[in-house]
């Protein structure tokens, strides 16, 4: 199906690795944002987290200043962090409203009771309200590494479950990946996901130039894959922690092995040292790139 509101250059292949890139960041990342955003390109989609802790009211207040400043934001929501139907139904509906949101990214999210009613991504969207309020395209996640409590099998049929209710609901479906160190695991997901008939477009997660302690530190909370082979294959020396280290080698290589079959293909960038230090990392590595 035709994809609504997500980036102008979907239909084509990349120039740069970078083109069409989307960033992530909280609510208390707002003052970094706006340091950042020169350096930003128009439209680029930024990604507001659901973290415990944060107030609906500084989440919607992030997502406006990402519309206010010419990008396009994308709040998350975790179901089941969400108290109510009405706790729902209020955050879309002023998103929609405050911020312009046309696109959402759900997840299940990490605590093992729910707070209310909803259990997973699907409960939300059995709800009705984001085709209701004008969402014209979703987000879930992709998990090339797996994830931590469902086997490779419910994992696909969870991808594509959802992507049938979005379908179902009129509304476009956007994957985007956990981050890796490693570009194998990305292409061979991304080769069974197109051979399952699976077209929608893809982000494939790219940690932001953080210190090392820092990477490994997500990497293990998130469960990815950090050997020290494929450490190594990253740049990071397993036997010297100190320092700092960016992706160049990871994106070099997902460049070298994307084509045209993988689908629609885009870098989304988790900022773990931080927007400001991301968003040079990407100026830098484009203009090399030119």
């Amino acid at each position: 199906m035709t994809i609504p509101a997500i980036h102008p250059n979907w239909s084509r292949s990349p120039i740069g690795m970078t083109d069409g890139y989307s960033l992530e960041m909280t609510a208390k990342d707002r003052p970094a944002l706006r340091e950042a955003a020169a350096g930003i390109a128009p439209e680029t989609p930024v990604a507001i987290t659901f973290l415990p802790g944060e107030s609906i009211d500084a989440r919607i207040a992030a997502a406006a200043d990402v519309r206010e400043l010419g990008l396009e934001p994308m709040p998350h929501l975790s179901a089941r962090r969400i108290a109510s139907h009405e706790e729902l139904e209020q955050t879309v509906r002023r998103t929609v409203a405050e911020a312009g949101a046309r696109r959402m990214f759900l997840v299940a999210g990490d605590p093992p009771v729910p707070a209310g009613p909803f259990a997973d991504t699907m409960a939300m969207l059995q709800t009705g309200i984001f085709e209701a309020n004008g969402i014209t395209a979703i987000g879930i996640a992709g998990h090339p590494e797996g994830h931590p409590a469902m086997d490779e099998a419910a994992c696909w049929t969870a991808l594509e479950t959802k992507r049938d209710e979005i379908t179902r609901r009129g509304m476009a479906t956007l994957i985007v990946t956990q981050f890796g160190f490693d570009a194998d695991p990305f292409i061979a997901w991304l080769e069974a996901l197109r051979a399952r008939g699976i077209d929608a477009p893809v982000r494939i997660g790219v940690p932001g130039p953080a210190g090392i302690k820092t990477l490994l530190r997500f990497a293990a909370h998130c469960g990815v894959g950090a050997s020290t082979s494929v450490l190594t294959k990253y740049g990071i020396s397993i036997t010297k922690l100190l320092g700092t280290a960016g992706p160049d080698a990871l994106v070099d290589r997902l460049a070298a092995r994307l084509t045209p079959a993988h689908g629609p293909v885009r870098l989304h960038f988790y900022p773990f040292g931080g927007l400001v230090r991301t968003v040079e990392w990407i100026n830098a590595y484009e203009a090399r790139d030119q």
